[in-house]
């Protein structure tokens, strides 16, 4: 991975941190720990955010946290969740944790969801033994992930695993030595090990407007 770009994904992530005012990821490095506002000349000012303000802030930490969806992606998640039977926010937060790049991040065999994305884009990843590139693929319980063997001794791969900033949840299994993991099954909200917190049920009055 060049220096130049993980310089520049880094910046983007330590960006989103301080636009959204949260460590999202709980990630040591964050300039959140030093600096707690926004980016731009006008961060330091903050306003009392309205009811708007707040759903719209709920829905961005959510979009943030799994990578920057896109607008049109996560309207759709929206609109399955709602489709779906039972309670629309748990449904969002079941539909984000199956994605392919979330179980990759998940299982700590990369150290973002940013890197997850790129290894799969790259071409590193197996699905079920066979190749895949598309890391918004919604996977199954059972299904079974796994980097392919030119990918295994990556110095990012070797770093997430080591890393004790987080543990793999319990809806997940991972076999580091082998570098996959297999989706267990769809958490609930408070199985999701998210550093700060996640409000769902703002993202659907959001939508629900």
């Amino acid at each position: 991975m060049a220096p130049k770009v993980e310089h520049k994904r880094r910046n983007s992530k330590h960006k989103i941190d301080r636009r959204l005012g949260v460590n999202l990821w709980g990630r040591a490095k964050s300039p959140l720990n030093a600096r707690s506002y926004a980016p731009g000349q006008h961060g330091q000012r903050r306003k009392k955010p309205t009811d708007f303000g707040i759903q719209l802030m709920a829905k961005q930490k959510l979009k943030g946290y799994y990578g920057n969806i896109g607008e049109k992606q996560f309207k759709k998640y929206y609109q399955e969740a709602d489709r779906r039977k039972g309670d629309t926010g748990l449904n969002l937060i079941g539909i984000l944790e199956s994605r392919m790049d979330a179980l990759l991040y998940r299982s700590k065999i990369a150290p973002t969801v940013f890197a997850a994305r790129q290894l799969i884009n790259h071409g590193h990843v197996l699905l079920n033994g066979k190749r895949c590139n598309i890391a918004s693929v919604m996977l199954k319980p059972g299904d079974k992930i796994q980097l392919r063997d030119k990918a295994k001794e990556i110095p990012a791969v070797l770093e997430a695993m080591a890393s004790t900033e987080r543990d793999v949840p319990e809806y997940v299994e991972a076999d580091h030595e082998e570098r996959s993991a297999s989706y267990v099954r769809i958490p609930s909200l408070d199985e999701v090990p998210y550093p700060v917190q996640m409000e769902p049920n703002l993202v659907v009055e959001y939508y629900s407007r």
